[in-house]
């Protein structure tokens, strides 16, 4: 097994942090702008990510506290298009979603063969990011 390379891990570590806090935002605001006839079930499906991503950041402070490191108060830049159809706010779900199973696998390159845990752990947060964006394309293709 190789050594744990403890600042690199915690660095990426309060990278997904951030990017975690930035998507509770930007769930919770999707949420809010959802307008039309489907717009419980989006809503709910939107304040579900929102309350997955908080969970994700909880859970990813509780190894970087673990690790000796310190917690950002930061959130990652959001980015937004200012347009508020579901097309293109499921477009910006997919993006973001993309971009925190890319920050997984990172991670998952950092820790692989040093630690057990933390490799378990990318590969499940890798395996949930994957099943999200999944679940984002099946819903993109009523509006293919």
């Amino acid at each position: 097994m190789k050594e744990l390379k403890r600042e690199k891990a915690v660095k990426l570590l309060n990278e997904i942090m951030e990017f975690e806090l930035a998507g509770v935002v930007r769930y919770t605001h999707y949420s809010l702008m959802i307008t039309g006839p489907n717009r419980i079930p989006i809503v709910q499906f939107f304040q579900a990510q929102a309350n997955e991503s908080l969970l994700h950041a909880q859970q990813v402070g509780e190894i970087l506290t673990g690790l000796e490191g310190h917690p950002s108060l930061k959130i990652a830049p959001l980015e937004e298009s200012n347009e508020h159809n579901v097309n293109t706010i499921l477009q910006e779900s997919l993006n973001h979603e993309k971009k925190a199973l890319d920050l997984y696998k990172d991670l998952l390159d950092v820790v692989e063969d040093a630690s057990v845990y933390l490799e378990e752990f990318a590969r499940g947060m890798i395996g949930q990011e994957e099943l999200h964006n999944i679940e984002i394309k099946k819903m993109l293709r009523d509006f293919a």
